[in-house]
């Protein structure tokens, strides 16, 4: 298997896991904010918040496999995490599964396109940005079955 095939099925597979999570995330639970005060996120909006990750994760490695020249930094990257959280508002579960769907679908295909040569592109960044989407939705699905108390179901 291919190292792009390799990491989609990463990305594919954390993104799974995290839906597993959504569906057995009871209703009170799902508008409840468990990681206060230092973030004051809901459920719902950090889960919506890796699927819009996906997005701008997705644009920076089609970019980068393209040979453009791409800015990503911690300030760019908290702009638009702030920016999502500012406009989501309280998301429905459905929504979210589907936004997780619809924007891991499309980064899981660009990923898997990718050839080895644009993956080793910019020093290795495209792959490491890759993994990235992957481990994000892991920490992301740890972080708040630690916060609320539920165990993986693996």
């Amino acid at each position: 298997m291919s190292e792009a095939l390799d990491l989609a099925n990463e990305v594919s597979a954390a993104r799974e896991r995290l839906i597993e999570f959504v569906d057995r995330c009871p209703e009170d639970q799902w508008q409840a904010r468990p990681l206060a005060p230092g973030d004051p996120r809901t459920v719902a909006v950090i889960v919506d918040h890796v699927a819009d990750a996906y997005e701008y994760i997705g644009a920076w490695l089609d970019q980068l496999a393209r040979g453009e020249t791409v800015e990503v930094t911690p300030a760019v990257v908290d702009e638009l995490n702030a920016r999502h959280a500012a406009g989501v508002g309280t998301p429905a579960r459905d929504a979210v599964i589907e936004h997780l769907v619809h924007s891991g679908d499309a980064i899981v295909t660009l990923v898997a396109s990718l050839g080895d040569d644009q993956l080793a592109g910019d020093d290795g960044r495209v792959a490491r940005l890759a993994r990235i989407a992957a481990v994000h939705a892991e920490g992301h699905r740890d972080e708040l079955e630690n916060a609320l108390g539920l165990t993986t179901q693996r």
